[in-house]
């Protein structure tokens, strides 16, 4: 960095802290929900869907009593969708895209072509790998993830034909090339800037998506069968959760302007990546090292707890006050998803000699919540929300950490893609939300009268009442 840059940048940064800093106090003066919520996790309500249903609360003698919570894909029951493939051993992850695309269910015969579908369209152009993945490769896999997808927009004749053909052909295009240009983007890393050997296994249009990623992510292309139906679950959960999570509602706004298929999935990633949406597995597993770091006994439930309680006081781990992986904007008293995972974490657990990390789990699942009550004025209740035992998952099937939040848009891809479709039938208007503004009036000043002034600090913004 220049000196001239260091220099300015050193003397302006801190402007924002106190220019821009608004009175807390001035969100309730003028009703408005910071964050588009409440304190109760009441959402602005933005849009209409009929793609997936999230249900907290029910309402008796019209009050809201918190409930177990509940997801439901086109009507049906998450749970029951789950069920029903590992019931009939099979992978659902593509009879759940199917159903999330085309609104039913598919008989076996639609299945069969969906799927054929998805296997005929996993290919990339050709030298795409080498021209694009392996140029510049980086550890931030959604970076790179959302370089070729702007890239594969140079290779798309009809990249602007807002038809719904055409964007259901981009839309399905993505789905099955996602997960290849995630892990190739990682073996680029691996290998460039880690020295390692580098992998670049061919997808089988006979595999499902579960396996295949896992096929291509090993240099043996080797998983039991447990591995890949676990996974497949992950990807089930993962694929869709409403129109108001932060990545599917940028879907909708940049898809309300107008914009192509391969802008509004960059910028739907984009949002993903963060580590208060997607990237939050990550730092439930930075959260558990720094536990086992931290606590000489992991089955002392008591030292356990007083670490939990460090948390929350913002005296341990990275002094956020937050225990990751622990409470949801919506649910209260369970997220569906998290429940239906656990059971098969034990599983994979067992077959992999880590319960002993299950049981750490577990406990303090079960704390958690008691600690946070303690600590915290809540308003609804705190459970364990699906990515507290994701990232245990992913480490059990030897999936790197830089692809955590990657196989997390390997499934919601599909949900962004229903969420465009419904938007383009439907809609046909810019989302455009408003701010309130806060600031006040000030004359304008000459050159020649404005006075030299040290720069930083500054008072948040109020307005005098009249």
């Amino acid at each position: 960095m220049n000196h001239l840059l260091f220099d300015f940048l050193e003397s302006h940064a801190n402007l924002y802290e106190g220019k821009d800093a608004i009175d807390p106090e001035l969100y309730d003066t003028y009703k408005v929900k910071r964050g588009l919520r409440d304190k109760n996790g009441n959402g602005v309500v933005a849009g209409l869907t009929t793609i997936s249903t999230i249900e907290a609360f029910d309402m008796k003698d019209g009050e809201k009593i918190p409930c177990d919570g509940r997801l439901y894909y086109r009507g049906y029951d998450v749970r029951e969708l789950v069920s029903g493939a590992v019931r009939e051993k099979r992978f659902g992850f593509e009879e759940a895209a199917y159903l999330l695309l085309f609104g039913c269910l598919p008989d076996q015969r639609e299945l069969k072509q969906f799927c054929d579908v998805l296997g005929s369209m996993r290919t990339l152009p050709t030298n795409f790998v080498r021209d694009v993945i392996m140029k510049a490769p980086s550890k931030d896999i959604m970076n790179s993830l959302m370089k070729s997808i702007l890239t594969l927009a140079s290779y798309d004749d009809r990249v602007n034909d807002l038809s719904e053909a055409n964007v259901l052909r981009q839309c399905l295009m993505l789905i099955s090339e996602v997960p290849m240009m995630a892990v190739y983007g990682y073996h680029a890393y691996n290998h460039y800037e880690r020295e390692e050997s580098m992998y670049i296994h061919r997808p089988s249009p006979e595999l499902s998506t579960a396996e295949n990623i896992l096929m291509m992510l090993r240099p043996d292309k080797k998983y039991t069968v447990l591995e890949a139906k676990v996974l497949d679950v992950a990807l089930m959960l993962h694929m869709e959760h409403g129109g108001g999570n932060n990545s599917t509602f940028t879907t909708h706004v940049v898809t309300s302007s107008g914009s192509d298929t391969y802008s509004v999935m960059a910028a739907a990633l984009a949002s993903l990546k963060g580590p208060k949406h997607g990237g939050a597995n990550i730092k439930v597993m930075e959260m558990m090292s720094d536990l086992k770091h931290n606590v000489k006994d992991t089955k002392d439930e008591d030292e356990i707890r007083v670490y939990l309680e460090k948390l929350v006081d913002k005296q341990a781990f990275d002094r956020k006050g937050l225990i990751y992986g622990m409470g949801h904007a919506v649910y209260s008293l369970s997220d569906p998803r998290a429940v239906v995972f656990k059971s098969f974490v034990e599983s994979l657990a067992k077959e992999k000699d880590r319960m002993d990390d299950y049981q750490l789990y577990s406990t303090i699942e079960r704390l958690a919540p008691e600690v946070i009550a303690d600590k915290r004025k809540i308003y609804k209740g705190v459970s364990a929300n699906v990515d507290f035992y994701s990232g245990f998952v992913y480490s059990m099937l030897d999936i790197p950490v830089e692809l955590y939040t990657p196989i997390f848009a390997m499934a919601r891809v599909v949900g962004w893609s229903a969420h465009r479709m419904e938007e383009l039938v439907n809609a046909d208007k810019i989302i455009r939300p408003a701010y309130k503004s806060v600031a006040g009036r000030k004359p304008y000043q000459p050159m020649t009268k404005r006075q030299e002034r040290e720069l930083g600090g500054g008072n948040y913004h109020k307005i005098e009442e009249k």
